[in-house]
């Protein structure tokens, strides 16, 4: 056996523990990353209902190629956001229930590959202050396993939220 021949054979067992162990990795992922505004609960809670003061502050439409429409309400539950182009891909975002210490969403990626995710804005107050948790939670299927293998999902996403969260403190705290 020539030394192709065997380095073929090791790069395809390589191959196949890799796609093998990806099995093994969880059927579902959560994020999440929180903050403490100085800003009363009602302010922080006024930036998330409202998909248009949301888009002011959310990294996944800071892209200027992102088109974007509204649908439905202007805030809570029914409230749409459908996002199509840049780097956040496309899909929809929609206000399932609001309550005064929290906001569900789900969101529903197309592209670059379906997902359904719930995502949760939960509120707690702090004295004068407003701790804020967004948080997201989905699906892994087979492909996702195999992406989060080589890309850190809580590392990206996580990053992401990190953004975001600073940019909604600064515009609560700023009233």
């Amino acid at each position: 056996m020539g030394p192709l021949k065997i380095f073929g054979l090791v790069l395809g067992a390589c191959v196949l523990v890799f796609l093998l162990y990806a099995t093994t990795r969880p059927d579902s992922f959560h994020v999440a990353r929180s903050t403490v505004v100085q800003a009363p609960l009602s302010r922080v809670h006024a930036l998330i209902n409202d998909l248009h003061q949301f888009n002011t502050w959310n990294p996944y439409n800071k892209d200027p190629a992102t088109r974007g429409e509204y649908a439905g309400p202007r805030t809570g539950p029914g409230a749409t956001y459908h996002f199509d182009g840049g780097s956040g891909g496309k899909g929809t975002v929609r206000i399932l229930g609001s309550a005064p210490t929290e906001v569900a969403m789900e969101l529903h990626m197309l592209k670059p590959m379906e997902a359904r995710n719930k995502v949760l804005f939960t509120l707690v107050p702090r004295g004068d202050a407003t701790e804020v948790t967004w948080a997201m939670d989905g699906p892994s299927p087979y492909i996702a396993k195999l992406l989060h293998l080589v890309m850190n999902m809580d590392r990206m996403v996580g990053g992401a939220f990190e953004t975001g969260l600073g940019e909604l403190k600064q515009r609560a705290e700023r009233g």
